[in-house]
């Protein structure tokens, strides 16, 4: 794909494991922010992917705000070639989407978001790229930051965590973001689980008053 569609399309982009899946979506009102957002899914051996709530509700979020998306299926996932990587490989290939979203659209700045194991691969990906204006975790994988003791985040972040998640122990990533720094901004969500449910409304709320 030699530049970025003007209408909601899914296509194959080659990639380190060979091809990946991609969702791309352009805003159809004139821009409150130019960039382009990629945006990764939760944990492919758990049935996450791009077409999860949570992460189709960042994908309107950001659009609403006026930014382009890129959703994308993880390795062995729908279309992608290849096999789960354990986060590793997956960093690798959101490296390689943020490499062809610079060749499409060069004046964008370059937005990152990932839900739970997503939330993951999208903040190491922010450690290796130096143009990241905005990263969004939404209930990360707390324990995958632990492992793979990444370097420092420095662009501004906003991590979201609901209260009620049976998944990631709210009080595990509260100790976890006091040991970061700089600190994210973080959003607590009363009521609400890992994924959302019921609360999808909300989370699309708090996201766009955030990050406007």
């Amino acid at each position: 794909m030699q530049s970025f569609p003007i209408e909601e399309t899914t296509f194959l982009l080659p990639g380190p494991a060979g091809a990946m899946e991609v969702l791309t979506a352009t805003p159809k009102e004139a821009p409150i922010i130019k960039g382009t957002a990629i945006i990764c899914h939760p944990h492919p051996l758990f049935s996450g992917t791009m077409h999860n709530k949570v992460v189709t509700t960042l994908a309107r979020v950001f659009r609403d705000l006026g930014l382009r998306t890129v959703r994308f299926n993880f390795r062995g996932v729908g279309q992608s070639e290849g096999i789960h990587d354990t986060g590793r490989g997956e960093t690798d290939d959101v490296i390689v989407l943020a490499e062809w979203v610079k060749t499409v659209c060069p004046k964008d700045e370059l937005w990152l978001a990932g839900f739970s194991f997503g939330g993951f691969v999208a903040a190491a990906a922010a450690t290796r790229l130096s143009s990241v204006k905005q990263l969004v975790s939404i209930a990360p994988m707390v324990s995958r930051f632990y492992e793979a003791h990444l370097p420092p985040i420095t662009c501004p972040w906003l991590i979201v965590q609901g209260e009620q998640d049976e998944v990631i122990a709210p009080e595990e990533t509260y100790a976890w973001i006091e040991t970061l720094q700089p600190k994210p901004e973080l959003i607590r969500m009363p009521n609400a689980g890992h994924f959302f449910h019921g609360k999808l409304m909300e989370l699309r709320r708090q996201l766009e008053t955030a990050l406007k």
